[in-house]
């Protein structure tokens, strides 16, 4: 089996704090896959009626793979959406598809089609300058979560505690860009520093973490600096996560939920988790588990493998 995994660097250039990329790299040498990294900038699409089974890498024909997995999360570009929807259209498998990656980048419209199909999200609202702080205040209230319409790992997520904060804030930023995309989200206080993240693979919910800050900011991200353990997956957690990975069509996603009092509430989606610090709280190989669906899913198995085996393998992804 054949793969490409399409991500911001070459692999040539892979750094350090990549995990995710490397160890998806070490995991299909273990299993036998050969995985190879691309950045968007080596590809070069030709739209042709003839040529459907090849595309252009460093100026030169290449053999499609059986499957690709994007990497770039919300920084992807118009351009490798380009380039995972021409695979698509050659048949290659993409987890995930170019139809829910944009979907997920765009987290307002996400927050839309979740709201549509009547799951708990906290009350959102598109910012339209100069803002109407009164407004707000009925709307959302305060404090206020602030968020640009794409982003990752916390980034581009602030928290404006009061009204006169929150109009310093939006002051600035209609200074600086009045184009400027920003939405308004319910401040969920039975969260405050802490929140789950789900993972979900083929429709099923494999891990679950409780992330916290200690009491250090409101946002509880590992990569910024918060801690991960272990989280008991209940019936409830199961079914917003997995519905929240199906109305979006994500085969492997991060599904974020806010402690909601004795409930929950849909943060947001990612298409492209990272998942070194479930791996390192719950002891888990999220590596061999995401090649493992992708195997099933094509139904492309080792020759050495028994039918037997190849069985209990679909059993255990249904």
């Amino acid at each position: 089996m054949r793969g490409w995994i399409i991500y911001k660097d070459s692999q040539g250039l892979l750094k350090q704090e990549t995990y995710e990329v490397e160890r998806l790299l070490a995991a299909a040498e273990e299993e036998g896959i050969d995985l190879q990294v691309y950045s968007p900038d080596q590809f070069d699409l030709t739209i042709t009626r003839e040529d459907g089974k090849s595309i252009l890498i460093d100026g030169k024909s290449v053999e499609l793979p059986d499957f690709v997995i994007p990497r770039m999360g919300a920084s992807t570009t118009y351009f490798a959406l380009a380039i995972i929807r021409h695979l698509e259209r050659l048949g290659v498998y993409c987890v995930n598809s170019s139809q829910s990656i944009e979907t997920v980048k765009d987290k307002l419209f996400a927050q839309q089609i979740l709201a549509e199909c009547n799951l708990p999200t906290p009350n959102t609202m598109l910012v339209k300058f100069p803002v109407n702080i009164d407004l707000v205040e009925k709307q959302i209230g305060f404090p206020v979560v602030i968020k640009t319409l794409s982003g990752s790992q916390g980034s581009g997520v602030f928290l404006s505690k009061s009204k006169e904060e929150f109009d310093d804030l939006m002051q600035l930023i209609e200074a600086a860009n009045p184009q400027a995309n920003i939405i308004l989200q319910q401040f969920v206080k039975s969260s405050h520093g802490r929140d789950l993240r789900v993972l979900t693979i083929g429709g099923r919910a494999v891990a679950c973490m409780e992330r916290n800050s200690q009491g250090k900011n409101f946002k509880a991200n590992v990569s910024a600096g918060g801690t991960g353990k272990s989280f008991p997956i209940t019936p409830e957690i199961e079914w917003l996560a997995t519905q929240t990975a199906n109305v979006l069509n994500l085969d492997v996603a991060g599904i974020d939920l806010l402690f909601d009092e004795q409930h929950f509430k849909i943060c947001e989606a990612n298409s492209s988790p990272g998942f070194e610090g479930l791996e390192g709280a719950l002891g888990i190989d999220v590596a061999k588990e995401i090649l493992h669906f992708i195997r099933i899913r094509l139904g492309i198995f080792d020759k050495s493998t028994k039918p037997e085996a190849q069985e209990k393998a679909a059993e255990s992804a249904a």
